[in-house]
Parts: C-alpha cells; sequence; structure tokens
C-alpha cells in the first residue's frame, strides 16, 4: 500500500513527498542542501542547533528543517534573506563558545562548523568571546578518546549515539542555559565512567569536543629510531575505508597500495591482521567444539553456552560492566590484534632473530577501542606489552599525507612473510557476521569433511545489516569422531552496535535463547563502522564498505582459514595444536568484572 503524497513547493519548484517527510529531507529532493549540525542519518531528530532554519510562508517563525514535516501546499523558502541572515548569526553566536583554535585542532578540516563558518564567511567577531577557561582542559584520562568541552557546541549528536546506538549512556546534557554542557556520570573522567570506548561519539561529533587519543608522534619516533625495529600488522576494515580520507569514492579496495603506503612510510615490515584473524578461527572453533561435547556427551550442565565472541574490545568492556554474570560465556581467545602482538614479539622475533624488547609492534586499526585493549595489563604475554601502538584508519591517513607520499599513483606491492597471509574468511571479520562466516566454514568442515553449505561459501542469513540476525545449520553426516554432533541444529546469532547486544544479552540472561554460538560487534556495521573510520559515516556508506569487503573475500583463491599455509605451519613449528598449553598461554585470556557506577 503506497504512502499519501503531500504536494508542496521549495523555492518556488513543486516536489512530491511522502507524508511525513520532513523540509530537510524534501530539499534533497531537489538538490537543495539545507547546513545541519546537530541531525545525523544513524540518530533521532533532535532539532536543537537551529543552524537548519527555513522559512515556511505563512508562518512566524523560522522553522528547523529537520524537524519539520512537510504539509499540503507548504510553500518553503530554503536561502532568503532572512534565512540566511539568521543562519549567519547562529553560526556567530556558536563560534563566540567556541574555542576557535583551528589550526591547532585535530580535527582541522574535518570540522562542520568550520565549514559552515567559511561557507558563511564569518569573519568579524560580533559577539563576545565567551569560552570559559575551565573549559579548556581536556580530558585525556581516556587511552582512545579525548574529551575538549571548549570545542563542543552541545549539538547532542554525542549523547543520542551513546544512548541510542550503544545503550551505554556514558555522556549525558547536564544544567541549562549558560551553564549547559555535555558531562558523564558525577563528571568523572572519561576513563573513571562506564565508557566502552568505542569511539561512535567521535565518528559524529561534528567539532573536534571529541577525538581519538592519536599517537601519531610515538609511532613517527619509533620508525626514526635506528634501535628498533618496527613492524606494523592492518585489520580488514582499513583496506575498505583508508582511500576515503585520500581522496577516493567509499568502498574502493586499496589493499595493496596500504601495504605500498605502509612500506614507504618506512615499516621494518608490514604484516596482516588477517593472518591472526585465520588463527583465531582455528583456536575459536576448537574452543566450540569442546564446549559443545562437555554439554552433549559430558552432559556437563557447568558449561557455558552459548559461546560469545571475543574480538570487538568494545563489546568485551561493556559485557565486563553491564553482563559480568556472563563473562564464562566469552571466548578466551584473544582478538586477533592481540594474538598479532603476542606472536609477534615471541614466534616472529626469534624467526628474524630480534629481540622482543627491540622490536615495537604497531596495529592500523578501525577501532578506538583498540588502544585501551593494547594497554590492558592481560595483553602482555610476550613478557611486554605485546602491541604498542594503535592507529586508527583517520591516523594512518594523516601520516601518509604527512609523509608526503602520493597515495594514487602508488603500485600495489604484497605483504611480509611470515605473519602475512591471510584467507577470505579473514577479511570478512570486518564486516558484521563475517566472524561467525568465518567460523562456520571451518567448523562444519571439520566435522562433516565437506564445504558449509551455502553457495560459493557465502553463508547470507548471517550477513547484512539488521541489528540482530539469527540462522540455523543442520549438522549431518558427521565424520567418526564427531558423531555426538550428528543431527545437531546449531543455533547462531550475530548482532552488531551494543544496543542490539543488549537486546541479546538480556534473552540470554532470562534464558529465552536457546544458542549455541553468538557473533558480537561493539559498532554499527562491525568494524566497517568503527569509531576509528574515516568520517562522515552513515548507513549508506557502511553498506559500500561492506560490499568491498565481501567482494575482497570472494576474489581471493584461498577462503577458509584452515587452508591458510602460514597458520598451518605456526602449529606446526611453535604452537604444536589448537588450544595447546602453549596457544593457550600466548593467544587466550580472560576478562574481569568491572563496576556499572
Amino acid at each position: 500500500m503506497s504512502k499519501y503524497l503531500v504536494n508542496l513547493k521549495i523555492n518556488n519548484i513543486p516536489v512530491s513527498v511522502e507524508e511525513g517527510t520532513s523540509i530537510l529531507e524534501a530539499a534533497k529532493k531537489l538538490n537543495f542542501s539545507i547546513p545541519t549540525l546537530c541531525n545525523h542519518p544513524d540518530l533521532t531528530v533532535a532539532g536543537n542547533c537551529r543552524v537548519c532554519v527555513v522559512e515556511v510562508k505563512g508562518a512566524k517563525l523560522l522553522a528547523a528543517a529537520c524537524a519539520t514535516p512537510v504539509s499540503e501546499g507548504m510553500d518553503v523558502s530554503t536561502n532568503s534573506q532572512k534565512v540566511r541572515t539568521s543562519r549567519k548569526h547562529i553560526i556567530e553566536l556558536l563560534l563566540a563558545e567556541h574555542n576557535s583554535d583551528c589550526t591547532k585542532c585535530f580535527k582541522n578540516g574535518h570540522c562542520e562548523l568550520q565549514d559552515l563558518s567559511s561557507e558563511y564567511r564569518v569573519g568579524d567577531h560580533v559577539f563576545l568571546d565567551l569560552v570559559k577557561p575551565k573549559d579548556k582542559i581536556q580530558d585525556i584520562s581516556s587511552p582512545s578518546i579525548v574529551k575538549d568541552d571548549s570545542k563542543c557546541i552541545r549539538c547532542q549528536r554525542c549523547v543520542r549515539t551513546c544512548t541510542e546506538l550503544q545503550s551505554v549512556s556514558a555522556l549525558a546534557v547536564i544544567n541549562k542555559g549558560d551553564q549547559q554542557k555535555i558531562s558523564t556520570f558525577l563528571s568523572k573522567s572519561l576513563h573513571d565512567v562506564v565508557c566502552t570506548n568505542c569511539g561512535q561519539c567521535i565518528n559524529r561529533c561534528p567539532t573536534g569536543a571529541l577525538t581519538e587519543h592519536n599517537y601519531i608522534e610515538e609511532v613517527w619516533n619509533a620508525l626514526y629510531n635506528p634501535n628498533k625495529f618496527v613492524v606494523v600488522q592492518t585489520a580488514p576494515a582499513v583496506r575498505v575505508a583508508l582511500a576515503e580520507d585520500l581522496g577516493f569514492e567509499p568502498g574502493m579496495r586499496v589493499t595493496g597500495k596500504l601495504v605500498s603506503v605502509l612500506k614507504k612510510i618506512g615499516f621494518n615490515k608490514v604484516l596482516d591482521t588477517n593472518f591472526t584473524a585465520d588463527l583465531t578461527i582455528i583456536e575459536e572453533g576448537t574452543e566450540l567444539l569442546k564446549r559443545l561435547k562437555k554439554a552433549l556427551v559430558d552432559k556437563d550442565e557447568n558449561v557455558a553456552l552459548p559461546m560469545m565472541t571475543s574480538c570487538s574490545p568494545g563489546w568485551i568492556k561493556f559485557q565486563e560492566h553491564l553482563f559480568p554474570s556472563l563473562l564464562n560465556n566469552l571466548s578466551t581467545c584473544k582478538s586477533p590484534q592481540q594474538m598479532f602482538g603476542a606472536l609477534a614479539k615471541t614466534y616472529y622475533a626469534d624467526k628474524i632473530n630480534v629481540k622482543a624488547q627491540d622490536m615495537v609492534v604497531v596495529s592500523i586499526m578501525p577501532c578506538t577501542a583498540k588502544k585501551f585493549e593494547a594497554g590492558r595489563p592481560e595483553m602482555r604475554d610476550s613478557g611486554y606489552q605485546d602491541v604498542d601502538y594503535v592507529l586508527t584508519t583517520r591516523e594512518l591517513a594523516m601520516m601518509v599525507k604527512q609523509a608526503g607520499i602520493d597515495f594514487h599513483k602508488l603500485e600495489d606491492e604484497q605483504y611480509d612473510s611470515i605473519l602475512g597471509e591471510s584467507t577470505g574468511a579473514a577479511v570478512i571479520f570486518g564486516a558484521t557476521g563475517g566472524v561467525m562466516e568465518a567460523a562456520l566454514r571451518t567448523v562444519y568442515e571439520i566435522v562433516t569433511g565437506r564445504e558449509v553449505p551455502f553457495t560459493n561459501l557465502n553463508i547470507i542469513p548471517v550477513r547484512g545489516m539488521e541489528g540482530v540476525k539469527e540462522a540455523t545449520i543442520k549438522i549431518k553426516n558427521v565424520k567418526p569422531e564427531w558423531s555426538f554432533l550428528e543431527g545437531v541444529n546449531l543455533n547462531v546469532a550475530v548482532a552488531h552496535g551494543l544496543v542490539n547486544a543488549k537486546l541479546l544479552m538480556e534473552k540470554v540472561k532470562s534464558g529465552e535463547a536457546n544458542y549455541h554460538f553468538i557473533e558480537i560487534m561493539g559498532c554499527p556495521g562491525g568494524c566497517l563502522g568503527g569509531g576509528g573510520q574515516p568520517i562522515p559515516t552513515s548507513p549508506e556508506i557502511r553498506k559500500k564498505r561492506a560490499e568491498a569487503i565481501y567482494a575482497e573475500d570472494a576474489s581471493m583463491t584461498l577462503r577458509k582459514s584452515h587452508e591458510n599455509p602460514e597458520v598451518t605451519e605456526i602449529y606446526k613449528e611453535f604452537l604444536g595444536e589448537a588450544n595447546s598449553h602453549k596457544a593457550h598461554d600466548l593467544l587466550h585470556t580472560h576478562y574481569k568484572v568491572r563496576k556499572r557506577y
């Protein structure tokens, strides 16, 4: 049934749109751009910045285009003198309360308020400077996020993000009038509240009020130090997003150029987190099969099922704070990033005859929570901090520009060995459902000797951007040693974004869920929508990144983790077998209960 159409005019041009459409969206249909600061496609409408005001014929006041639905016969002007003057004054008022040290700001050149100020040629100081000295004191307590109240315009995007998308509510609006500000619980530091470090607030902040805690200079210093051997690992989602910050359209795959630019920047070895993503599947898959055996054969009522993935550090911290009773359900596997760090400073360091204390491990991640994860005390099984520095995709783009490298003209290069080989199963770790799909490709083949029964290995039921996805796979005709799985309906679930994770965990906690295995990613869309990815982010951009990830998988010769020859070799030479004592020492961990308040 078609929706009722509303007829109106925008700038004297007739247009028909569905009932309930905002003036902002109706204007886009006619290719009229109305500026906004509080509006975001991922969030509910707020209408509190007022930059998007338009003039509606017959109305006494200007209307906020983002929050005003169209009506029959409406006559709208988006660029009248009254509108332009009002917008300019609104921008000037925002700047009066904004620390405008733009050339020193981390978001310089990527700030929406700066863009509007330039567009409306706001140059004269019409209003008094109202920035309070105390607001210029940054909160740098978090290893992942820097909060600068002097840059905040109180658009509340961060508050809505933390509540609506992540169900964490680490940020809230306090006070009124000129005392209003965005604060944490009891105005504590970000380090001391229930913040998952996911960085989704950063991705939606229009100014420099929230940025990642950057480690660019530390990495440059390591590269310049002749006594350090610096290796770098790259996460799967980086290769489908980096190009956006370097002049390409969203969804461009630049794997070969990514390797090339890192070598030109000066890293001694360029290796791939995808290698340890494949390794994760072997370790995690084996762990799942052991838990199933305990439950089905040994009738162990204490075995923690469903087992849950543990490669998303934002999700792990969320679990530690909000669902500590389910911590045993988490896989004991470290994330691929941390597995890589532990192996780099043990197995790999021995291989290339470099002392662990002389090796610096740098990660390029789509995720700000990885910065927190790298500093966790549990992540020092090599005898040192396993991963020394984590840079976001955005930080790497800055380094590329600082190095003066023309990314467009780079030739494709290959990852170095030994921790550089990977499969398509590892690539899809970057998208929601990817870890589940990679695990099922391997586990099903291990127990049956046959490929998972989906066309071209594509397990479509766990793909897509639905908040929670469920699937059931019938296991039949198994190998003799796996007879206890014959006829089992393996029930799995996938969630992305912590608001969806919370819904799923409530079902598990109440006992109404009947799953064996659950994948959860802390960010919308999974890692491809991570808090360290290029800005802007939107459902359309995340969809294009996902398409690129699946295209990369489809193009690879090896698409199942257990077929990675370097993974086979590391078990033969070093680890012994999956879930061995040495594997547990280096590749597995446990997490802890954290306070909620």
